[in-house]
């Protein structure tokens, strides 16, 4: 867990009256945002703030059946077209992350996997499934915004 008081963004003081919060699925230019405006209030919770773009990739790659963390990295890569390449250390390290959050979980490997035995199987959970709900509302609520200003792509 992040500890804000640790990081130096409360003081020692105040430190009890606040909760400790888990900063690890934020983007870095939030917790570089929350860290620069020290007297700012608490971050809300993790649904209300934008999650990271690989943590999203990864639910998204969970949400219709259970994967191996290789068989992530490949339905990321065949949804995006290639465009998104994770590397492992991005993709285990956002598993680590997101295992402990509770938004996916680890499970037995299905029956009729003939894979290896080494594989890690892994599934969305409620929580990660209401996670990925919110950001594609945050993210739709957005375009929406877009849309009405001149950033609108080219019609014709």
């Amino acid at each position: 867990m992040f500890s804000l008081r640790r990081a130096g963004i409360i003081p020692p003081a105040r430190a009890a009256a606040r909760k400790t919060i888990d900063l690890r699925i934020y983007r870095n230019a939030d917790i570089v945002w929350r860290m620069a405006r020290r007297d700012a209030p608490d971050p809300p919770d993790p649904p209300d703030r934008p999650i990271a773009p690989a943590v999203f990739h990864i639910l998204i790659a969970l949400a219709d059946q259970p994967r191996h963390g290789y068989g992530i990295m490949l339905d990321v890569a065949d949804r995006t077209d290639g465009r998104v390449k994770m590397s492992p250390g991005t993709l285990y390290g956002s598993i680590k992350l997101m295992l402990e959050s509770e938004l996916i979980e680890e499970i037995d490997p299905p029956r009729a996997a003939p894979d290896d035995e080494r594989r890690r199987y892994y599934r969305i959970t409620r929580a990660g499934r209401d996670a990925a709900r919110k950001e594609m509302a945050r993210m739709a609520a957005l375009l929406r915004q877009a849309r009405v200003t001149s950033l609108r792509p080219e019609e014709g």
